[in-house]
């Protein structure tokens, strides 16, 4: 119980709509600031993710701008927020009040990919499901206020933020063909293309890395820091009016005093417990994708510009950027064939919390309706990292060449510390004293998804 629900329990006076006493004051701004930093905390998770990330690419890899960090095996993939195990992701960050605008030279080839802004709206699509349509071509992305070039044949992306993410995938399933791709990617400054510097691709080579928010001050450190060189938006006005009351502001150092560090460690571990209800417990109408099942849709947000039509959609944003990293309304296909989906159990049949020392199974009827592929990933709800146990492998699906596939088609999948006998190649280790969760990947959904004929299990305890 807070300090304030205390008062108010014990003071008449404040209840009768009278003044708090003098003495008291204090108390009231510390939770007035309480509050504003937990909203603070919602608001602000995919702008911090992705600073956390960034902060990894530069301090930990030592990456410029131009370079591409390729994320292959899968410890690569450890840090990274509810990542796929199935393909490899290819990406950087720029600041373009830094580098100026930014040119990216895409090969010919089946990739998918685009740019976001720090909110993690898409503003540009390239790739088969782009405007170049896997012909490949040039691009210049140009921050707010930067000015595009005439001419010079390049198809110019306005970006909304100076701080910007490019990343990709090679869809091509031969990894020669596909290694060529990657190589072939350019990315350097507009103002360096007589001279372009090269292209590196970097690789986390076996460091320790997370790109999970930060539970300390640095969460509020790495928000001042974007924010002091990007625009602010109409919508933001009052967000950064609380900001301000916690001493994150434009044009001013971040210094907070011991009672103001207080209040903000308070706000992360609070905010925190309240984005894993709003995660993994959803509320949202129409979350669960089947009414008696425990799968929900994974991704409640309604469009890549987190705007609803009467609101802008701040819990739904806050639930996918606190267990995942990035969105496209390809990841949220409505057409037949295309894109992806992605469904996520968070508890077991009877409504249990998924839990790392008991052992599961999940019953996959035949006929998956995925005209590429599906797979059912392991997620560990501290990290809502892949998860790192002593097989070194968190997912099973129908790219695995030694998965028992039933005479009727189906398939059953198994989760627990340990394998079940004759079933490992079906089986995914977790980890007793931890919990997980799982998405169900559908790559190229088909009509029985959407129109809900075909039906996933759900994860039973045995």
């Amino acid at each position: 119980m807070s300090d304030i629900e205390l008062y108010l329990q014990s003071s008449p006076i404040a209840r009768d709509g009278e003044l708090p006493a003098r003495d008291d004051v204090g108390k009231v701004f510390d939770e007035l600031d309480f509050q504003f930093a937990t909203q603070s905390y919602l608001w602000a998770l995919p702008l911090v993710s992705w600073a956390q990330w960034q902060s990894v690419h530069e301090n930990v890899f030592g990456t410029a701008p131009s370079d591409l960090v390729v994320y292959r095996t899968y410890q690569d993939r450890l840090g990274l927020i509810t990542a796929n195990a199935t393909t490899p992701y290819i990406l950087t960050f720029f600041e373009l009040n830094r580098t100026g605008p930014m040119v990216i030279e895409l090969p010919p080839g089946p990739t998918a990919g685009g740019c976001a802004d720090f909110w993690q709206r898409e503003f540009a699509t390239m790739g088969e499901m782009g405007p170049d349509r896997g012909e490949g071509g040039k691009y210049l992305v140009v921050g707010p206020g930067q000015q595009s070039p005439p001419g010079d044949g390049f198809r110019v992306l306005q970006s909304p933020m100076m701080h910007v993410f490019f990343g990709f995938r090679t869809l091509d399933p031969d990894h020669e063909r596909s290694r060529t791709l990657v190589e072939a990617v350019r990315v350097y400054p507009y103002a360096e293309r007589e001279n372009p510097p090269p292209t590196r691709l970097v690789s986390p080579d076996g460091r320790e890395w997370s790109g999970i928010q930060p539970r300390d001050l640095r969460f509020w450190e790495l928000l001042h820091d974007v924010l002091q060189s990007e625009p602010v938006e109409e919508r933001d006005r009052f967000p950064m009016a609380w900001l301000k009351q916690l001493g994150i502001e434009k044009g001013q150092p971040f210094a907070p005093d011991e009672r103001l560090s207080s209040i903000l460690q308070r706000a992360i571990d609070a905010g925190e417990m309240f984005a894993r209800a709003n995660a993994f417990a959803k509320r949202f109408p129409g979350s669960q994708y089947w009414p008696d099942r425990k799968w929900d849709t994974a991704i409640v947000l309604d469009s890549p510009t987190q705007r609803g039509r009467y609101h802008d959609e701040l819990l739904e944003r806050a639930s996918w950027f606190y267990e995942a990293v990035s969105f496209s309304m390809a990841m949220k296909s409505t057409m037949s064939g295309l894109g992806q989906a992605y469904l996520g159990a968070y508890s077991d049949a009877d409504g249990n919390w998924l839990d790392g020392g008991r052992a599961y199974t999940l019953h996959v009827p035949a006929g998956v309706p995925a005209k590429l592929f599906w797979s059912a990933t392991v997620y560990d709800v501290d990290t809502r990292c892949l998860v790192d146990n002593e097989q070194g492998r968190g997912d099973r699906g129908s790219r695995d060449t030694d998965l028992v596939v039933g005479d009727d088609g189906s398939v059953d999948l198994y989760f627990g510390p340990t394998a079940p006998p004759s079933r490992e190649s079906n089986w995914v280790q977790t980890i007793p004293d931890r919990h997980w969760f799982c998405y169900f990947r559908l790559y190229g959904p088909l009509e029985p998804y959407f129109d809900r004929s075909w039906k996933l299990g759900d994860i039973t305890g045995l």
